[in-house]
C-alpha cells in the first residue's frame, strides 16, 4: 500500500540536511500548516458543489450547470464573490467580539480537522490521548456561536446562539459516548493505534452489536452537531433569518460558511476512522487474494471514499426530514439518545470483557 511516510520523512531529511534543526522544524511547521489551509479550503469548495448537486438530484433539478464545465466553477465564483463583499458596520454591537467571533469558529475548525489520518503516514499530529483532543477541540467552536450571537446585539442572532448552544451541547455528550465506546474496544486514544487495530476487520464489526449501535448513535448526535437539517434550528430562515451570523456579511460570514462545510467533514471523517477504518481498505480472513487486490487501492482513497459516503448520509437525511421543533430536538437527546449510548457502553464493556 501507498505510505506517505517515505514522502514525509524524505522532505524531513532535506530539510535537516541544508538547515539547522530550528530552521527545518519551522520550515515543516510552515509547509504543513500551508498544505492543511489548502486542503481546507479545497475541500469546503467541493462539498459545496456536492451538497447542491445531491440536494438537485433529491428534488428532481439539474444543480449548477452554467459556470465551467458540470458547473464545477459556480462554488469558485461564489467564493470570489464573497470576498469582494463589503463587511458591513454594525451600530451598537461589541465590534471585538463581533470580529473574533468568526475566527474562534474557524481555528476550531482547523484544529481538528489537522488531526486527521488522511492516509497512511499522512497525519499532521498524532496525539496519544487523539481522540480526547478531537472531542475537545471540535466543540470550542460553540463558543464563537455564542460569542457571534450575543455581539451583534440582535434578538434574532442571540435566539439563534442560545440554541445553537443548548443544541451543541446536548448532543456533544451523545456524540462523547459514542466515541467512548470505540476507545474501550480499542484500549486507546491515540488514532494511529485505532486505525491500525482495524487491519483485519473493522471496528463496526468487531464490535458486534454494541459498535453499530455507537455508529448509529454517533451519526445522529453528529449530523444534530452541524447544525444542519432537520436539526438546523439555530439557523430557521423562517424565524431567525439567518440566526447567529445574521448580522455577518463577506468574509466575515464566509468564515462561518466555510466552518459549517467542514464540521460536516470533519464529523464524518472521525466516524470513518474509528468505526469503518479510516485509510485502512477492507479485509476479510482467510480472503488473502482478496485482501491483496484491496491493498492495492490507494489509503487515500478509501478514507476519501468512506468520509464522502458518510456525508452523503448526512445530506439524504438533510433534504429528506422537516425540520424538528426545539422541544423534540432536546427531547430526542436526553430522553433517547444519551439513555441508548450509557445503556451501549455496558453492552461494549461486556464485549470487551468476554
Amino acid at each position: 500500500m501507498l505510505d506517505f511516510s517515505n514522502v514525509t520523512n524524505w522532505i524531513d531529511t532535506t530539510l535537516h540536511r541544508y538547515l539547522s534543526d530550528g530552521w527545518a522544524l519551522a520550515t515543516e511547521f510552515v509547509l504543513i500548516a500551508l498544505m492543511l489551509l489548502i486542503a481546507y479550503a479545497i475541500l469546503a469548495l467541493v462539498l459545496i458543489y456536492m451538497e447542491r448537486k445531491v440536494c438537485a438530484f433529491f428534488q428532481c433539478r439539474i444543480g449548477p450547470n452554467r459556470v465551467g464545465k458540470w458547473g464545477l466553477l459556480q462554488s469558485v465564483a461564489d467564493m470570489v464573490k464573497i470576498l469582494l463583499k463589503e463587511l458591513v458596520h454594525i451600530n451598537r454591537a461589541d465590534h471585538f467580539l463581533f470580529r473574533v467571533a468568526s475566527f474562534v469558529v474557524i481555528i476550531g475548525s482547523i484544529c481538528t480537522f489537522g488531526a486527521l489520518p488522511f492516509a497512511k503516514g499522512l497525519q499532521a499530529i498524532d496525539f496519544n490521548v487523539g481522540v480526547f483532543y478531537l472531542l475537545a477541540v471540535s466543540s470550542v467552536g460553540v463558543v464563537g456561536i455564542l460569542l457571534a450571537g450575543w455581539s451583534s446585539n440582535s434578538k434574532y442572532t442571540m435566539i439563534g446562539a442560545m440554541r445553537s448552544g443548548a443544541q451543541l451541547i446536548s448532543y456533544e455528550i451523545s456524540a462523547g459516548l459514542s466515541v467512548l465506546a470505540v476507545v474501550i474496544l480499542a484500549g486507546t486514544m491515540q488514532v494511529s493505534e485505532i486505525v491500525a487495530l482495524q487491519t483485519d476487520r473493522w471496528f463496526i464489526f468487531q464490535g458486534h452489536i454494541p459498535a453499530c449501535i455507537a455508529f448509529l448513535t454517533y451519526l445522529i448526535a453528529g449530523h444534530a452537531e452541524t447544525n444542519r437539517g432537520p436539526f438546523d434550528l439555530p439557523e430557521a430562515e423562517s424565524e431567525l433569518t439567518a440566526g447567529y451570523h445574521t448580522e455577518y456579511s463577506g468574509i466575515q460570514f464566509g468564515f462561518f460558511y466555510l466552518a459549517e462545510y467542514m464540521n460536516m467533514f470533519i464529523i464524518a471523517a472521525i466516524g470513518s476512522t474509528l468505526f469503518l477504518g479510516g485509510w485502512m481498505p477492507l479485509h476479510i480472513p482467510g480472503w488473502e487474494s482478496f485482501n491483496h487486490v484491496m491493498d492495492l487501492v490507494p489509503s487515500f482513497i478509501w478514507f476519501f471514499g468512506k468520509t464522502f459516503f458518510c456525508i452523503f448520509l448526512a445530506l439524504w437525511v438533510r433534504w429528506s426530514f422537516p425540520r424538528l421543533r426545539i422541544d423534540q430536538l432536546l427531547s430526542l437527546e436526553w430522553k433517547v439518545l444519551m439513555p441508548i449510548c450509557l445503556v451501549n457502553l455496558v453492552l461494549m464493556s461486556l464485549v470487551v470483557i468476554f
